[in-house]
């Protein structure tokens, strides 16, 4: 269970008082480039944030699922968690440890290949492929609080090719 305390530090490092949007950009490493040059102009970072908006999800398919990587797949996930907990077992136990890790390992290898096999049942065909999925912002914020919401225009004004949020 959580700390609330810490729970409420960790909120409070994410918040402004009184947030003003300075400006929106399409990459991050603009908004960065934004922050390091008020940076180099000993602007008070610390009432900076860089938020990214307009998430989108990304998912990029890697492969084919058949019936033998499904299987594959599972004996070995099965085959590495079988070795930890054999390891673990000849720590608190007196007897034969190359036995006892070899045994973990094939219940182990067999376990993970019966429970991905009927994992893969389970879906009936609906999703017979594998795939990475990335969550990314197609938007960059960077926000200021607004006691030096002025400065920061002032001084990103300076910035070659800067384009300040039209909202501001």
């Amino acid at each position: 269970m959580s700390n609330p305390q810490v729970q409420a530090l960790a909120a409070a490092q994410f918040k402004l008082q009184f947030p003003q949007s300075l400006a929106v950009y399409d990459d991050y490493a603009a908004a960065q480039k934004t922050v390091d040059h008020l940076s180099d102009h000993h602007f008070p970072v610390e009432n900076c944030m860089i938020v990214g908006t307009d998430l989108k999800q990304l998912e990029r398919i890697t492969g084919r699922l058949t019936t033998g990587k499904v299987a594959l797949a599972g004996a070995f996930s099965g085959l590495w968690l079988g070795l930890f907990i054999g390891i673990l077992f000849t720590m608190f136990t007196s007897g034969s440890v190359l036995g006892q890790i070899l045994g973990t390992m094939v219940f182990g290898a067999l376990f993970g290949l019966i429970w991905a096999l009927v994992g893969y049942a389970a879906t009936r065909g609906q999703r017979d492929f594998s795939s990475v999925t990335q969550v990314v912002a197609t938007k960059y914020e960077v926000l200021v609080e607004h006691k030096v919401a002025a400065q920061a225009r002032e001084l990103l004004a300076g910035l070659p090719g800067a384009l300040p949020n039209p909202f501001a």
